[in-house]
């Protein structure tokens, strides 16, 4: 793992495990990192650089254009790393230079030509960045290199990174230790991680935001930081989709706090525009699923093995990629959620924020519902293994859900995240909400 600074404060991200194996596998092949915009890929792959590389070449294709022109000609990088030497007055040296190429959904021969590394320069160490990949892939029809790169997803800090950037690498290290002994957690310590659970609500895990409330240690300064992501994604939406979706895409996204608010939080075109369908709404979506903005959870119809063949793709929920954002969107006050009083909305706010933990982890994202109504939060594999997940904002652990599921499905085994520490009753674990991050460890 790696301890990175952005404005001079350290953080750490687990995602420097998987760079590294990929730097030491001996067939590795160019790296391809997507994620949302601003959750810190430039820079873990700048600091990797410098922290396991004699020497590193950056290239942003998004605002070097004379680099990005290099790709025009041909391709091959006996003929292309002259010409990106020539542009950055850099050496590119075969197994001590790190060559990044950020922004790469930028420039389509630039992602075309990682396949001609793997097959004729497979001894030059190439890692390339995107924000918008899925979008560009999408709209551009871009050649994708399949089977020639390394991909892995980036996304916001998870609540483990976040402790770790709060300088809590000791209660992080208690709630694993915890967690795998089905111990609770010494009062003093379930208080203090309940404490930062909310202010994790409050901040979420994008890395611009978090400096930003580490700089002073207020919450005052979070909002605007906030709002200029958002701002950012919103001026993405204009750049890089087509104009007649522009307007459709900003709809979808600005209706997450009230989809999340009703009682049924299924994903229903009707909220965004009275008469909305899926012929109107579905590529909107996609959009905003591709870019990383939001997440995407379906329904199981049935929850056994394997699980993918049992979605139904008529139905889903949308969540934020970051629960910080939300936040922002909907409105509600940092003292309400610092506080931890019931607010209603506090339920929506909490499945996101296990939505969040879920697909940091790798989890994908799976609901379960009965025709008798019930309705599971979340259903995810382990192998062959299959086990349900009930959220609660507060420490109120009955749920006729789990029990309807259990009856219905046979799952492996059940849990609930709560704001209760650490237990076992009737065949149900109990995991605090905190403790996300956990899984799937153990099971």
């Amino acid at each position: 793992m790696l301890l990175y600074k952005k404005g001079g404060i350290s953080m750490r991200r687990i995602i420097f495990d998987a760079l590294k194996k990929w730097k030491e596998n001996p067939h590795r092949l160019p790296l391809l990192i997507s994620g949302a915009r601003q959750v810190g890929k430039t820079y873990i792959l700048r600091e990797f650089a410098s922290a396991c590389y004699p020497s590193v070449v950056y290239i942003n294709l998004e605002t070097n254009r004379r680099a990005a022109d290099c790709f025009s000609e041909n391709i091959s990088p006996r003929m292309l790393l002259p010409y990106l030497e020539a542009v950055t007055g850099q050496k590119v040296i075969p197994g001590k230079t790190l060559l990044i190429l950020d922004e790469i959904q930028s420039t389509e021969r630039a992602l075309t030509s990682l396949k001609y590394f793997a097959e004729e320069a497979p001894e030059f160490h190439v890692a390339a960045a995107g924000s918008l990949l899925g979008v560009a892939l999408n709209r551009k029809k871009f050649s994708f290199p399949v089977g020639k790169v390394e991909t892995l997803q980036m996304f916001p800090l998870n609540f483990e990174e976040f402790l770790w950037a709060r300088g809590k690498e000791l209660l992080a290290a208690a709630i694993r230790k915890a967690y795998e002994d089905r111990e609770p957690l010494p009062t003093a310590l379930h208080e203090e991680a309940i404490r930062l659970y909310r202010e994790y609500l409050v901040i979420g895990g994008m890395p611009s935001v978090i400096n930003a409330f580490l700089a002073n240690h207020s919450f005052l300064d979070i909002p605007q930081v906030q709002q200029e992501i958002l701002d950012n994604y919103t001026a993405d939406m204009v750049k890089y989709a087509f104009p007649s979706e522009t307007v459709k895409i900003r709809a979808c996204y600005q209706s997450l706090p009230v989809q999340l608010a009703k009682e049924n939080k299924k994903f229903q075109y009707k909220v965004v525009q009275r008469g909305g369908t899926a012929a109107i709404f579905g590529a909107p979506i996609e959009w905003l699923s591709q870019a990383g903005i939001v997440l995407r959870c379906r329904r199981l119809q049935h929850a056994a093995e394997p699980l993918a063949a049992y979605v139904d793709l008529s139905a889903f929920k949308l969540y934020s990629s970051d629960v910080g954002l939300l936040a922002m969107q909907s409105g509600m006050s940092q003292e309400t959620i610092l506080s931890g009083t019931g607010n209603l909305f506090m339920g929506a706010m909490t499945e996101n924020y296990v939505a969040q933990q879920f697909v940091s982890l790798g989890l994908p994202l799976y609901y379960w519902e009965s025709k008798s109504t019930a309705e599971l939060d979340f259903v995810f594999p382990v192998g062959a293994k299959t086990y349900g997940v009930e959220v609660k904002k507060g420490e109120h652990i009955r749920s006729r859900s789990l029990g309807v599921f259990r009856q219905q499905e046979n799952p492996t085994g059940v849990m609930l995240f709560s704001l209760k520490n650490f237990g076992f009753e009737n065949g149900i674990l109990s995991i605090p909400l905190y403790a996300a991050f956990c899984l799937p460890e153990g099971l």
